[in-house]
């Protein structure tokens, strides 16, 4: 089965040949040259004035409460919508906040529904390295996959490492397509796919692996932007893009190392899917990836494994994007044009 490979002038190929494989880095595009020079300035700010705004006494005195003060900052900044939530839902009929069954509870979720009639049901995951970001952090990108796709989108907000390590996130994902489906069947024709960034793209394609498997509902595709595959399992872009270009290496090591706390899990196939040597009998996928972007070569690895496996892939690498430019999709035109493509997908999907 022939693999449609996507680059900016939309083209199909039969192969990965033209996909960057070198250890030159790419220069990033002015929208992400304009981003990282903004964090640059950020962390200037944050070095000169650090600990200015902190007494003695307010200062943890281990390193739990070290840790524990860290998360509060990181998640309380890291979930701050990237377009004002108002203004995300204009396009789309209305936006519920739920409750829905999780692994080990009630779990909070929004359900995203588009105008017009509604066919099928999208479950998204957000990214975060399992470890921030939730229901306003990804708001605009499941607005406007509502609208591209004339789907209902459900955003999760699924449990987050240290607290709850592996396999936390992806049981309480899971939990979420067995309620989605159940949803899908009663309003919107049966039919349920799933999509995620990063982190979410790993859970994503977890949850594809375990439909074919039988442990789930089975999705009709599985969206997966610059997804998190390979556990510890190393390529050139982790090095090519190690530093300087938003997500660092270092970053993804933390961001494992949070998740998962047992040796042995590094290398599961419900934590790093890339791993399962076998694939056949998978949804068709749709993988998009950033060409200055650590984890690029990842989702490039994939879609080949899926290809060699018989799936149905497309695949698509935005020049110069960085890492989680679908967050930045209010100043980046590629992160409206990934979510643009991923829609289409689906509604092509849900309307077969």
């Amino acid at each position: 089965m022939t693999m449609q490979k996507i680059a900016g002038n939309q083209v199909a190929m039969s192969d990965f040949s033209d996909v960057p494989q070198n250890s030159m880095p790419a220069r990033p595009n002015l929208p992400s040259r304009l981003l990282l020079r903004c964090i640059r300035w950020q962390e200037q700010l944050k070095r000169k004035h650090a600990g200015a705004d902190e007494s003695e006494t307010d200062r943890p005195h281990n390193a739990a409460q070290e840790m524990a003060a860290f998360l509060v900052r990181l998640r309380k900044a890291m979930d701050t919508p990237s377009f004002p939530l108002r203004l995300s839902s204009v396009p789309i009929r209305r936006v519920v906040t739920l409750s829905i069954p999780g692994a080990a509870g009630p779990m909070r979720a929004r359900l995203f529904i588009p105008y017009g009639r509604v066919r099928g049901a999208l479950l998204y995951l957000h990214g975060g390295g399992f470890v921030h970001c939730g229901l306003n952090s990804h708001y605009g990108i499941c607005c406007r996959l509502a609208r591209a796709s004339g789907a209902a989108v459900l955003l999760p907000d699924y449990r987050l490492a240290p607290e709850h390590p592996f396999p936390a996130a992806i049981d309480d994902s899971q939990a979420a397509l067995q309620w989605l489906a159940g949803a899908s069947a009663r309003y919107w024709g049966g039919k349920v796919a799933v999509a995620g960034d990063s982190a979410g793209g790993n859970l994503a394609a977890v949850l594809a692996q375990d439909g074919r498997a039988g442990l789930g509902p089975q999705p009709v595709m599985q969206v997966l932007y610059y997804p998190s595959l390979y556990g510890e399992k190393l390529f050139p872009s982790h090095r090519t893009y190690e530093k300087g270009y938003f997500l660092s290496r270092r970053s993804m090591e933390w961001y494992g190392d949070q998740y998962i706390q047992k040796p042995e899990h590094w290398q599961h196939p419900r934590f790093a899917p890339g791993l399962n040597p076998d694939l056949q009998g998978l949804p068709p996928a749709v993988i998009i990836t950033a060409e200055c972007d650590p984890m690029r070569d990842e989702g490039t690895a994939y879609a080949q494994a899926l290809e060699k496996a018989g799936v149905k892939v497309i695949y698509c690498c935005y020049p110069g994007a960085l890492h989680a430019f679908l967050n930045f999709y209010a100043f980046m035109p590629h992160g409206k044009a990934a979510l643009r493509f991923g829609g289409k997908a689906l509604k092509k999907a849900f309307a077969g």
